[in-house]
């Protein structure tokens, strides 16, 4: 049994580079091409690499400290508790960078994350290394066929456009506080800030399950 989540808007309760531009007055820029990749309307690999150029310069020491200031989602330490405690196998699979995925695998006992990279040439912000692209399934595939997963027994809750393949390899979509596009092709929606209330929709999906 297995679940996927998405990071920004899910598991972390933020959208980190939006976080990142405040800090040299970009934010507008930033969160409005943020938005867009979201909602579907623009290349989305196009838009990670323009966002990520904008900020050029930024030293680490304050990547770092943003990606470490992220507020973790409502009930998202519980939810991945109860999980865990269920034998679930747990896959983080976000369009955001290793330097705020590594802390939520240690944090939340995640047990395989899928991220991109932020590069920093002497210290400061140059470039990103995208290992997940708009179609994070590519990035969830080899690892569920390695642990001999189904698809029946297989959940993911996401919020964007951008997530929207995972729900082609899942058995349950949620749809967490997401996008309309999301909510159509969703099994399910929830709407309510608490991450932890998605158990007892898993637990109805699941007792039809055989």
């Amino acid at each position: 049994m297995l679940v996927i989540f998405d990071v920004e808007g899910v598991l972390y309760d933020a959208e980190y580079l939006p976080m990142l531009a405040e800090k040299v007055n970009k934010e507008r820029e930033i969160w409005e091409i943020t938005k867009k990749g979201i909602q579907g309307v623009i290349n989305w690999e196009d838009g990670l690499r323009t966002r990520v150029r904008a900020l050029r310069g930024l030293d680490y020491e304050t990547c770092r400290a943003v990606a470490d200031s992220l507020p973790i989602m409502t009930g998202a330490r519980r939810a991945c508790r109860i999980l865990k405690s269920r034998g679930y196998r747990i896959i983080a699979v976000s369009g955001g960078f290793t330097i705020m995925t590594d802390r939520l695998k240690r944090e939340l006992n995640l047990d395989y994350v899928a991220s991109n990279e932020l590069i920093f040439t002497d210290g400061l912000l140059d470039d990103v290394l995208i290992n997940v692209d708009s179609d994070k399934s590519k990035s969830a595939k080899s690892i569920i066929e390695q642990w001999g997963e189904r698809r029946a027994d297989t959940v993911c809750v996401v919020d964007g456009a951008n997530d929207l393949k995972l729900f082609d390899i899942s058995g349950m979509g949620i749809a967490f506080r997401a996008q309309d596009v999301v909510k159509d092709k969703a099994t399910t929606i929830l709407d309510e800030k608490d991450l932890a209330r998605i158990i007892p929709l898993i637990d109805a999906h699941m007792s039809h399950v055989s």
